[in-house]
This record gives C-alpha cells, sequence and structure tokens, in this order.
C-alpha cells in the first residue's frame, strides 16, 4: 500500500509537482484497493471450486462399484469435520458429492474445470488427488477398483499414475505405527520401498539427486506458500501430513543409507 502511494505520488509530482503528487498517490492507493479486492475474490474463488470439485469428484470415486455404501457416507461426513468446513460449506459440499453420484455426472469435465480453475498448479492437483486418496482409503485399504478410479483422475488432471502410487505410500506410512489392524504389518523393505515411491526417486538415485528432489518437495507443498496461492485454510492440515510425510521419507532413506554405507 505505501509503496503504490509513493510511486503514484512520485510519477504525479513528475507532472504536477506537488498538486500532481497528491493526485498520483490518489490514484496509486485506489489502483491498490482495486487489485487487492480482486485478488481476494479470485482466492475466494479458487478456495470455493476446490472445495465443490473434490467433493464432487469424491462422489463419483465412492459410486465407481456401483453403490455408495453407508460407510462412505460417513467418511464424506467425517471429511466435513476434518476440513472444518462451516455450515454454508458443509452444504455446498454435501450438494458437490450428491452431484458426483448421479448417473451422469461428468467426470472429466469436473477435471477440466479444476484445472482451468486451479492453474494447473502442481502442488493444487496433488492435494486434489491426496484428498481422493485419503477418503477411498479411510480404514487404510484401497481395493483394486478404486486404485483403477484413482488412476483414471491422476490422468485426467494431468498427472502420471506414479502420483497415485506415491500418494498410497504416503498413506501406508501414515498408517505406520498406528495401533489397530494393520499397524506394523509392513517390513523394513517394504516402508523402505515406500519411502523412495513418496519422493518420487529410484532407489538408484544419488544422494545429492534424493536432497534436491526432497528439497524442491518441500518447497512446493510449503502450507503457508499453498495458502497463499489460494488453497482453503481448512486444508492446510492435509498439507501439513503431506509435509510431514515427505521428511519421514527422507528420513528413512538417510537412514538406510546410512547403515549400508
Amino acid at each position: 500500500m505505501l509503496f503504490a502511494l509513493i510511486l503514484g505520488g512520485l510519477i504525479g509530482y513528475a507532472f504536477g509537482k506537488f498538486p500532481g503528487f497528491l493526485v498520483g498517490a490518489a490514484i496509486g492507493a485506489f489502483l491498490f484497493n482495486r487489485m487487492k479486492s480482486r485478488l481476494i475474490g479470485k482466492l475466494q474463488n479458487i478456495q470455493s471450486g476446490f472445495v465443490e470439485s473434490v467433493f464432487a469428484v469424491m462422489g463419483a470415486l465412492c459410486k465407481a462399484d456401483g453403490v455408495v455404501s453407508r460407510d462412505e457416507i460417513q467418511m464424506a461426513e467425517s471429511m466435513f469435520v476434518r476440513f472444518r468446513l462451516n455450515a454454508d460449506q458443509k452444504t455446498k459440499a454435501r450438494a458437490a458429492f450428491n452431484r458426483g453420484k448421479e448417473p451422469d455426472f461428468d467426470l472429466d469435465a469436473e477435471l477440466s474445470h479444476f484445472l482451468q480453475m486451479s492453474g494447473r498448479q502442481p502442488a493444487f492437483l496433488q492435494m486434489f488427488l491426496q484428498v481422493q486418496v485419503s477418503a477411498v482409503a479411510a480404514d487404510g485399504i484401497i481395493h483394486p477398483s478404486e486404485h483403477e478410479m484413482l488412476v483414471r483422475i491422476a490422468r485426467g488432471l494431468g498427472l502420471p499414475e506414479s502420483q497415485v502410487d506415491q500418494l498410497e505410500a504416503m498413506l501406508r506410512g501414515a498408517h505406520t505405527g498406528q495401533t489397530g489392524a494393520g499397524a506394523g504389518q509392513r517390513s523394513t523393505t517394504q516402508q523402505i520401498d515406500d519411502a523412495y515411491k513418496v519422493l518420487g526417486v529410484s532407489p538408484s538415485a544419488s544422494d545429492a539427486d534424493i536432497k534436491k528432489t526432497y528439497r524442491k518437495l518441500m518447497s512446493e507443498n510449503h502450507p503457508d506458500k499453498l495458502a497463499g496461492k489460494g488453497l482453503p485454510e481448512s486444508m492446510r492440515e492435509m498439507a501439513e501430513e503431506r509435509t510431514r510425510e515427505i521428511s519421514h521419507a527422507y528420513d528413512v532413506i538417510k537412514e538406510t543409507r546410512k547403515k549400508s554405507a
């Protein structure tokens, strides 16, 4: 704001001395506020569209096997709570979820709409896919038909199939160490394999390349940076989970290589 006032004032001063300075400063302030309003409006549109598209595709994903179970409906409702949606957002999310369940729902068109709205930002697209993976694997298990649907969604977003494998590996890592069914059942080899998948690197990659990839992923997925690009605050927790899993995978790889050195 101050910069806009000074810049406008200096330009005005060059043309009309002190009166010009005042006029220029006023014009600078007006343009700054207008640009700020447009930016805020754009971010709000992205946030609103993000939530609605997420739940519409989630509805289609839950219907992939032909029927939406009560458990899947409860899962969607739990997502409302997890994302801290307010009453208005819950209403829109619920309507979007039901829209996605309809037989005539156009999944490809919805994904194309989200692509345009998000500006094709890789981190946004990956976060969108991450929500879908988390939704279908609320019980810690991803069935083959669900995996196929996730691959279709990834391709619709212009993401490689490896992104689905990466997110599924990340999910398995999140369940490691938890109590209950499935906890502690993964071998050390599986954990290491998943760690490489989470970072999207080959086990044959050099330490320098792995470190470079790790830093790049952490920068791209930083919650504050994503929020500045329009990621809804309600999705911040999931963004933080993603960075934690990336960091955990990097630690697993470093420790493994240290032991084998």
